[in-house]
């Protein structure tokens, strides 16, 4: 009689394997339109460590950054044919175009010039470089994203424009169609085994290349910021599940430059929990530039519906081949965060 009850129950006791979620900024953005296809199909060293870090940590849903978009996906495509080739497969992707190259015909960042990089709507030598991807073993229900991409960075509530002497910088017309997101900001809703989940992802600016009106630190307050926007329902629909907020803020909490209170404010967000991926030395870095150090700014951040299993930052031991490969794909390491549903 037991042994037959434990069998009915066996179904409704099993559970479903974590979720693994992860963010990448692979840094594998070239310098003109159509290099970096050129480059995975030709198999370069950079493309296949990057490959080899995505192999290793086998995440369900990734959301990369600093990958150039084109208008039919032939590059994000031609990167996930190289994962999936390796025994990983990603048949679902969201990648639609970013802010990043898009040209505005003003002057955006107070050269005196428009038709330079810092004149697109999000910096950028053409259109498209270093976008973003999400990757995604389930499947995406594109026709519900919501994309904040478009949205003027004035029509944020609270928004920190630049001033010089009191007026908008580096014009009023600059200002009048200049747009928050520096690449994108996007909410992709994903249908898993745990059940339906929002991914908030983003590539905020980084907080310095500009002056004394603090422009690009403005804007990555702002962008951070969004997402308490949409999720207070001041901007969008908030979501209506669990969701994870994961991308690169271009923010540490503690170092670096830049405005510290966003990014306090979503880590301590009590609508979110904020598992604090280390490295195997205990390390919370995710990047390490030569000019400023170690510093977090990669983030991984499921709603409170979730529990959080495990999560990490991937960067193996010194000496390993494992090793070689992280540090050849991006000065930036692979976060990642095991969850389950409640």
């Amino acid at each position: 009689m037991i042994r037959a009850l434990i069998l009915l129950l066996l179904p409704i006791m099993a559970q479903a394997e974590p979720l693994r979620v992860a963010t990448f900024n692979t840094e594998l953005s070239r310098d003109g339109p159509g290099l970096l296809l050129r480059d995975i199909q030709r198999g370069e060293a950079q493309v296949q460590a990057v490959v080899e870090v995505l192999l290793a940590v086998q995440a369900d849903i990734v959301a990369l950054q600093g990958i150039d978009w084109d208008l039919n996906g032939q590059t994000i495509r031609a990167l996930t044919t190289q994962v999936s080739s390796q025994g990983l497969s990603y048949p679902h992707i969201y990648a639609a175009q970013p802010n990043s190259g898009l040209e505005t015909g003003l002057d955006m960042d107070g050269d005196g010039r428009t038709s330079g990089p810092g004149d697109a709507q999000g910096w950028g030598r053409f259109t498209g470089q270093a976008g973003m991807a999400v990757l995604s073993r389930y499947p995406i229900t594109t026709d519900q994203v919501q994309e904040f991409t478009a949205l003027r960075w004035r029509d944020l509530p609270n928004a920190k424009l630049p001033l010089v002497d009191g007026r908008p910088f580096p014009s009023t017309n600059a200002q009048d169609i200049q747009r928050l997101s520096s690449v994108a900001h996007w909410a992709v809703p994903i249908e898993t085994p745990q059940g339906p989940l929002t991914l908030m992802t983003f590539h905020a600016a980084p907080p310095v290349f500009d002056g004394s009106e603090d422009r690009n630190g403005l804007r990555n307050h702002d962008e951070i910021m969004l997402w308490r926007a949409v999720l207070d329902g001041d901007m969008g629909q908030a979501p209506n599940g669990p969701f994870i907020i994961a991308g690169d803020a271009n923010q540490d909490p503690t170092q670096g430059e830049g405005l510290k209170l966003a990014i306090h404010s979503l880590l301590t967000d009590p609508r979110l929990t904020d598992p604090r991926p280390q490295d195997p030395t205990g390390a919370l870095t995710t990047v390490t530039w030569k000019a400023v150090g170690d510093l977090r700014v990669d983030y991984v951040l499921p709603s409170a519906h979730w529990t959080v299993q495990r999560a990490g930052v991937y960067w193996p031991k010194p000496g390993t081949p494992e090793r070689d490969a992280a540090k050849k794909a991006s000065r930036h390491r692979l976060v990642w965060v095991d969850i389950d549903m409640d």
